[in-house]
C-alpha cells in the first residue's frame, strides 16, 4: 500500500443514484408468485410487505431464476416463488411443520432455517446436515416448532443467498404475544450488486480493498498534518503502510457495487409500511445484508427494543443500533406525525437502505445524509491496551504482534484445553495457537477488550442513544443453571491482503472439526485477532452470552465480535449431529471462517 492510496485518488464518477438510491420501481420483473397472502394475516402485512406472506402447517417453496431490475440493468437473481424478498413463513410454536422445497435451478441449492432449534438432518447445510438439493429434486424439511419469534431463512449453496435467496420467518407464541401492538410489520434489509458474485470474491482476492473508496487521501494527510503536526501525520501514515493496512476496513463490499434494499426494494422505491397515529408498531428487523452492518435509526422517533434473535429482551429505549448479517431486532415505535423514515445506512457510510412509516401511502419524511466515516480506533486496533490513547497518532504496538514469528506462544486445541468442572467465568488469558503463526494470519491481539458496552466504530459518541450488547438481557434468564465444565477458544483470523479468512489461522478444509460432548454445558471464547467486526452463528444450539463479569448477558443465535475483542458464551450441547459454525459474512464463510461442529 502506497502511504496515498492511488486507489482512493481515482474514484470514479459512478452516479450517486444509480449505486445508493437504485430504480424507484425496481425489482423482480416476472416471475411473480400467485400465492395470495392468507386471510388471517394482518391487514398491516397486506399492505406494506413486498413479499407474500405464507401461514399454516405445510408450505410449498419453488426455487428457480428470476429477471429482477434494481440498478437500471436487467439481471438474473435466485428466487423463491417468485419474489425478493422470499415468502414470509408464519409458523405457531408448538406445532410440526411440513416445508417442500423443489429446486428448478441448473445447479443444487438448499435452504438453512436461520437460528430454529432443529434436529440436524432438517438444518440445511450441504455436506454437513445433508447432500443438498440436486436440480429437479424436492427435499421435504419436517420439524416441530419449539419457540417463536422473528426469525429467517435462506440458501446455504454458494452465493445464492447473494443473488436474492433469503425470507423471513415469524413464529407465533402459543400463548399469544405478550406484547400488544396495532400493526405488525417484516423490514428485510439486504445488499444487491449487479455483478456475479464470483467475480466480486475474485476481485477481493486480487485487491482487497477494491470497493473501498475511503482509503486515506492527500487532503486527508493535510488535515491531519493540521490538527496533529507534520510528524505525527506521517508516523499515523508511515505505521499503517508498514502494517500493509487500511483504518478505513470498515467494510469489503461498499456500495460501488452494492444497491441496499429494504423489503425488496432500493431507496427511491421506498417500502412504505402504513399506520395511524398513536398506534403501536411493531417492526422485525432482519438483517439479511450478505457482507453489510446496517446501522438503524427512525429520525424523530424513539424504538423500544423487545426482542433480539428471536428471545424477548428488557426492553430498552434507544434512537439507533446496529443489525449485522444474521441478526434480528424487534423494535416498537408509537408514531404521531404523517410520517418518518426508517433510514438503515451502512457501517462503511457509502450508502443506505430506506423506507416510510406514513399515515398514508405517498408521502414521505426528510432522509438524513450519511453520517461521515470515522477511521478504526486504537481499541479496535489493539483492544485493552489501545483503549485510551487516542487517536492513531501515538499509536505504539505493544498490544498487538503483527509479525509471522516461527515461535509460537502456547496453544489450545479445538477439544478444549480447560477442563475441570465448576469454571465460573472466561479465561482473560490470551493463547494464540500454533497454526496463527502462518501465511494466512496477518496480525494477533495480545490484550483483547471485554467490554461489551461499546456500539462500534462510526457509533461512538454521536450524540445518539445506540445500542450495545450489555444493554440487551433475554427476559428468563440462562436455559440451565450450570456453570462451565470445559472451555474451547476460537480466534478469529485473517489476512487482509490476501482476502484469507479463518480460525485459528486454518481456513475450513484445513481444519478438523470441534468436538462438543453431547450433554456437556461448555464455555466458548471467541478473540477477534482481526480488524473487522464478524457476526458468528453456530447452528443448532443457543449461544448464552456471558458479561465481563461471567453473568448471563442474552440468549443468542448471532454475535457479533468486534475489532480485537474477546467475548464468551455458554452451550448446552444438548443436539446431537453435525452443525456449522460461521462468519455470516458470507465471503468471509466462502474464504475460509467456517468450522464443523460434532455433538456425540
Amino acid at each position: 500500500m502506497k502511504p496515498f492510496s492511488s486507489h482512493a485518488l481515482s474514484v470514479p464518477n459512478f452516479p450517486r443514484r444509480r449505486f445508493v438510491q437504485g430504480l424507484a420501481a425496481g425489482g423482480v420483473l416476472l416471475g411473480l408468485s400467485t400465492v395470495a397472502k392468507p386471510g388471517w394475516a394482518s391487514a398491516a402485512e397486506r399492505a406494506g410487505s413486498s413479499a407474500p406472506v405464507l401461514t399454516g402447517t405445510e408450505f410449498d417453496l419453488v426455487v428457480a431464476e428470476s429477471p429482477v431490475n434494481f440498478t437500471g440493468n436487467a439481471r438474473m437473481a435466485t428466487t423463491i416463488n417468485g419474489s425478493i424478498p422470499a415468502p414470509t413463513l408464519r409458523m405457531r410454536e408448538g406445532d410440526t411443520v411440513t416445508i417442500r422445497v423443489t429446486n428448478k435451478l441448473r445447479v443444487p441449492t438448499s435452504v438453512h432455517w436461520h437460528g430454529i432449534i432443529l434436529p440436524y438432518q432438517m438444518d440445511g447445510v450441504p455436506g454437513i446436515s445433508y447432500k443438498g438439493i440436486a436440480p429437479g429434486e424436492t427435499f421435504t424439511y419436517r420439524f416441530k416448532v419449539g419457540q417463536s419469534g422473528t426469525y429467517w431463512y435462506h440458501s446455504h449453496s454458494g452465493f445464492q443467498e447473494q443473488t436474492g435467496m433469503y425470507g423471513a420467518i415469524v413464529i407465533e407464541p402459543a400463548a399469544g404475544e405478550r406484547l400488544r401492538v396495532d400493526r405488525d410489520y417484516v423490514v428485510q434489509l439486504s445488499d444487491w450488486t449487479d455483478e456475479d458474485p464470483m467475480r466480486v470474491f475474485a476481485k477481493l482476492k486480487m485487491q482487497s480493498d477494491y470497493y473501498n473508496f475511503n482509503e486515506p487521501t492527500a487532503p486527508d494527510f493535510f488535515r491531519d498534518v493540521s490538527r496533529n503536526g507534520f510528524r505525527a501525520a506521517l508516523d499515523n501514515r508511515k505505521m499503517w503502510n508498514e502494517m500493509r493496512m487500511s483504518p478505513t476496513d470498515l467494510a469489503d463490499i461498499s456500495a460501488y457495487t452494492y444497491t441496499y434494499l429494504m423489503n425488496g426494494n432500493a431507496p427511491d422505491g421506498n417500502w412504505t409500511g402504513l399506520f395511524r397515529p398513536g398506534e403501536r408498531v411493531r417492526l422485525r428487523f432482519v438483517s439479511s445484508g450478505t457482507q453489510s452492518f446496517f446501522d438503524v435509526r427512525i429520525p424523530g422517533l424513539k424504538m423500544s427494543v423487545v426482542q433480539t434473535d428471536g428471545q424477548d429482551v428488557e426492553p430498552v429505549t434507544v434512537d439507533e443500533f446496529r443489525c449485522g448479517p444474521g441478526e434480528t431486532y424487534d423494535v416498537i415505535v408509537e408514531p404521531r406525525d404523517d410520517a418518518y423514515t426508517i433510514f438503515a445506512q451502512s457501517m462503511d457510510r457509502t450508502g443506505y437502505a430506506r423506507g416510510t412509516l406514513a399515515v398514508r401511502e405517498g408521502i414521505s419524511a426528510p432522509v438524513p445524509v450519511l453520517d461521515k466515516v470515522e477511521w478504526l480506533s486504537m481499541a479496535d486496533m489493539m483492544g485493552a491496551m489501545g483503549g485510551g490513547m487516542g487517536d492513531m497518532g501515538g499509536m505504539n504496538h505493544g498490544g498487538m504482534a503483527m509479525d509471522h514469528s516461527q515461535h509460537a506462544m502456547p496453544g489450545m486445541n479445538m477439544d478444549g484445553g480447560m477442563g475441570g468442572g465448576g469454571l465460573s467465568k472466561a479465561s482473560s488469558q490470551v493463547r494464540h495457537a500454533k497454526t496463527e503463526y502462518g501465511p494466512s494470519t496477518d496480525m494477533r491481539v495480545d490484550m483483547p477488550r471485554m467490554n461489551l458496552d461499546d456500539p462500534g466504530i462510526g457509533l461512538r459518541n454521536n450524540g445518539r442513544r445506540v445500542l450495545t450488547l450489555a444493554d440487551l438481557h433475554t427476559i428468563g434468564g440462562p436455559l440451565d443453571a450450570r456453570g462451565a465444565e470445559r472451555e474451547i477458544e476460537l480466534h478469529l483470523t485473517g489476512n487482509m491482503e490476501r482476502y484469507t479468512w479463518s480460525l485459528d489461522g486454518l481456513e475450513f478444509g484445513k481444519s478438523t472439526p470441534v468436538h462438543f460432548r453431547q450433554g456437556e454445558r461448555l464455555r466458548v471464547i471467541l478473540h477477534n485477532d482481526t480488524m473487522m467486526t464478524h457476526p458468528m452463528h453456530l447452528h443448532g444450539m443457543w449461544s448464552e452470552l456471558e458479561n465481563p463479569d461471567g453473568g448471563f448477558q442474552a440468549r443468542r443465535h448471532t454475535i457479533p465480535v468486534q475489532p480485537a475483542q474477546r467475548i464468551s458464551f455458554l452451550v448446552n450441547a444438548d443436539a446431537p449431529g453435525r452443525w456449522a459454525w460461521h462468519c455470516h459474512l458470507l465471503y468471509h464463510m466462502d474464504a475460509g471462517m467456517f468450522r464443523e461442529v460434532v455433538v456425540a
